[in-house]
């Protein structure tokens, strides 16, 4: 045999006897490895088993004595609930024995009540019956029957009570009157004294003196052509007459009256006078004049405190500077009563700014009346309308001489300033017809009041004297007279201020000596 294929086959048979003997050792030792962890895993059963047997156990009991405490205390919460069940079942009771007590008493008092109320019925038809009877007895006795007698009750209880009212009436308006009189003239008094302006304006000349006579020559000029010049230029008539060193300037328009006296005395300074000169310096005075119009504007305003005013508002205001009114400056005037009616508006807790507002603006149209048609209430509503004054201030202005009803309490204040500042009578403008029917009138109303014998209005309408008939009218009944007549009086007639209604009673005793 070959000897390679002879060490093959012993390497072959070699490499299997191998094999077996690996494969036999391993089976041994795998039978030995399993055997020790099927031990170990017996071993682990057996202490998981006692675990779990403790375990058990311990979970019982400590079950029995959870179970033990809840069925303790479900035992001891049935024991109170049975004890506060027996509670309120014995409240009950007790409050079912007192509503049967009260039921009793109850039933009782409806029995006691229901014989009194018998009696009451029993009673009341007696009494019925009585009345009757009496009531029968007096219309007998006096003769009237009971509507005629309630009737003459009334009228006894009416004159009684409305003489009380009328003492009462009395009363009441005197202490009414005595305290306004009071606060009005402390407010009055109050605000004259804090605004201090002037109680004498300066009025606006037209005379211009000259330094000698022969200067009116030099004015009037070669065939009066200086003269002429002056007059066209500044729409002034010059009077030059008698009167010695002066010269008269009239127009209707107070600024070019003043311009003409400022170019005019400009003139008579510089001595220079003819048509050229004349002609520049009306236009100098007429710069000057303007300025001095919107100075005096701005200073009005600035003094009163109002502000934000149209800048041609200001110098329309500016030009009451050169206006009267009954020998007062109009310009002072308005400053004087948009004071006054400030402070007055302060001392009523009024609107202060719209009471000096309306006040400075209240105369504005007098500025241009001589222009316009109409009286200066109406033309001032129109030039505050124009720059876009508020309607509070154009019903304030408005209502100052009583062409317009007042609005507001200010618009009130601004008639009282301008009253007080002017010192006129607001309803000035009255013709005389209007005047005596007025009059006429307010004696009609007095005179068809029952009691009356005569009354006489004085004072311009201000104020009316009654003469009561003394055997009508008693003494504590001529304050509910003079009350009736004074509704009256505001009822059916239109007036400006107010009228004081005065009733007199005259009582006279004659008698004679034998």
């Amino acid at each position: 045999m070959n000897p390679v294929v002879l060490t093959v086959i012993i390497a072959v048979v070699a490499l299997i006897i191998g094999a077996l003997i690996g494969y036999i050792y391993r089976k041994s030792v795998g039978e030995k490895a399993i055997g020790s962890a099927e031990q170990v895993a017996r071993n682990m059963i057996l202490d998981a088993e006692n675990k779990s047997e403790s375990i058990k156990k311990d979970a019982q009991k400590e079950a029995r004595e959870e179970a033990r405490r809840i069925r303790s205390e479900a035992e001891k919460d049935a024991r109170e609930r049975r004890d506060e069940a027996k509670r309120t079942e014995r409240r009950l009771l007790q409050k079912e024995e007192n509503l049967d007590r009260k039921t009793e008493n109850i039933e009782k008092k409806e029995e006691s009540i229901a014989q009194k109320e018998q009696g009451l019925i029993t009673k009341h038809k007696n009494l019925d019956k009585i009345i009757a009877d009496q009531t029968a007895e007096l219309e007998r006795i006096s003769g009237y029957t009971q509507e005629e007698a309630k009737q003459i009750l009334l009228q006894n209880v009416e004159k009684d009570v409305r003489h009380d009212a009328s003492v009462m009436i009395k009363d009441i308006e005197a202490k009414a009157k005595e305290e306004a009189d009071k606060k009005a003239k402390y407010i009055i008094v109050n605000a004259i004294q804090r605004c201090a302006a002037d109680q004498v304006a300066e009025s606006t000349v037209s005379v211009v003196n000259l330094p000698n006579d022969e200067m009116k020559g030099r004015i009037i000029g070669r065939e009066g052509r200086n003269i002429r010049a002056i007059e066209t230029l500044t729409g002034v008539d010059l009077i030059i007459d008698d009167t010695p060193e002066a010269v008269i300037l009239s127009g209707f328009d107070p600024v070019r009256r003043e311009v003409a006296r400022v170019a005019l005395e400009k003139l008579i300074v510089d001595g220079r006078i003819h048509p050229a000169r004349i002609e520049e310096m009306v236009y100098k005075a007429e710069k000057e004049v303007n300025q001095i119009i919107k100075e005096a504007g701005e200073n009005a305003a600035f003094e009163c405190g109002i502000h934000n005013l149209h800048p041609e508002l200001v110098k329309i205001l500016g030009r009451l500077k050169y206006r009267t009114s009954y020998g007062q400056n109009v310009l002072q005037h308005s400053v004087e009563v948009s004071h006054l009616a400030g402070l007055m508006a302060g001392e009523l807790g009024l609107d202060i700014k719209l009471a000096k507002r309306a006040g400075l603006l209240h105369d504005i149209g007098k500025a241009l009346d001589h222009e316009f048609e109409g009286t200066h209430v109406d033309i001032g509503i129109d030039i505050l309308k124009k720059y876009k004054e508020s309607q509070a201030v154009i019903d304030g202005m408005a209502s100052h001489h009583g062409d317009y009803e007042p609005k507001s309490m200010e618009a009130v204040l601004i008639a009282a300033a301008d009253a007080l500042s002017a010192a006129r009578p607001g309803a000035r403008r009255e013709t005389l017809d209007v005047y005596v029917k007025r009059l006429e009138k307010l004696e009609e109303i007095a005179n068809n009041t029952p009691g009356v014998e005569k009354s006489f209005a004085i004072q311009a309408g201000r104020e009316i004297r009654i003469i009561a008939k003394p055997e009508e009218i008693k003494d504590d009944e001529m304050a509910y007279l003079a009350r009736e007549i004074s509704k009256q009086i505001e009822s059916e007639l239109e007036y400006p201020g107010q009228i004081k209604v005065n009733v007199i009673r005259e009582t006279r005793a004659i008698d004679y000596a034998r």
